[in-house]
């Protein structure tokens, strides 16, 4: 079996987005937005594993029509989500019609790569289990997002993460916005937070503020990135699992942390210009970088 770079894991869903201006329905998930994203950056030995619907599969065969590698596993459905935005994009409600089968240890046993990043949706998507066996194959990321959602009645409910001290022994980077960090550790302060993630096992710890920008930890340095203003907001949607791929695509090229936040902000406020995934090149990141006014929190 081939070993990849970077694989990323998880389910592609059917995506209901409403902001004030309209309605849209499109494919979604972290490894949706993450897999569209690493197409355009051309990056080479990146692989998609997934489990969808029968609803879903004409997706499959675009990501793999446009030069994605892709293992999707069947699933009795596919994850159907409703993500309602108010005028502050930063603001959104969440529902949830239908859920997708998780993983498991059987289904990653043949699968090699660098770095894993687990794109969870739902509280269920992935076991302790799973992700310490894949720590034992490679780095593993997280986006604590999907770790913080339970669904009861189709309502997203927020949770903390049962399993959390567990599962950061494991766990190499790992994202987390304002809110997901003081459910995770109690703390509204990004330092703290950060600190008491690395304490529990993190090694790399990313904290995103929206607007505001982004703070990231290494147990010695903290690094603070800026949002790049984008010329204008469409839709954020799959912005922090954007973020994410641009940040894991410059570190398993051997790009520094700091240099590698600065791609992810750059990249993410490109895709917050247009509704779904980015479709940014490097050379458009680049000049992103150059050229947008920055915005550090206040």
């Amino acid at each position: 079996m081939k070993k990849y770079d970077f694989c990323c894991i998880g389910h592609i869903t059917l995506d209901k987005v409403v902001t004030p201006n309209e309605t849209v329905y499109m494919p979604g998930g972290t490894s949706y937005y993450v897999s569209q994203a690493i197409r355009r950056l051309n990056h080479a030995d990146y692989l998609l594993v997934t489990a969808v619907g029968e609803s879903e599969v004409s997706v499959i065969d675009d990501l793999r029509t446009n030069g994605i590698e892709v293992i999707n596993f069947p699933s009795r459905h596919s994850v159907c989500f409703e993500n309602i935005y108010e005028k502050d994009m930063n603001n959104r409600k969440q529902k949830v019609s239908a859920k997708a089968d998780h993983f498991t240890v059987e289904q990653l046993n043949d699968i090699e790569a660098n770095i894993f990043h687990i794109g969870a949706l739902l509280e269920d998507d992935f076991s302790l289990d799973t992700i310490q066996f894949l720590a034992g194959k490679g780095l593993v990321s997280v986006d604590s997002q999907g770790f913080l959602r339970e669904v009861r009645d189709t309502q997203v409910h927020a949770i903390d993460w049962k399993e959390k001290l567990e599962a950061m022994k494991f766990i190499h980077f790992l994202k987390a916005n304002e809110h997901e960090m003081y459910v995770l550790t109690g703390y509204n302060y990004e330092y703290e937070a950060a600190k008491k993630l690395y304490e529990w096992g993190v090694k790399e710890v990313l904290i995103t503020l929206g607007s505001e920008g982004s703070v990231l930890y290494d147990g010695t340095y903290f690094y603070t990135i800026p949002a790049y203003q984008p010329k204008q907001i469409v839709d954020a949607t799959g912005c922090g699992d954007t973020y994410m791929a641009g940040y894991l695509y410059q570190r398993v090229q051997g790009v520094g942390m700091e240099q590698a936040g600065h791609f992810a902000a750059a990249l993410s406020t490109l895709k917050i210009e247009r509704f779904g995934p980015a479709q940014a090149t490097n050379d458009e990141v680049q000049q992103c970088m150059k050229t947008a006014e920055k915005r550090y929190k206040k």
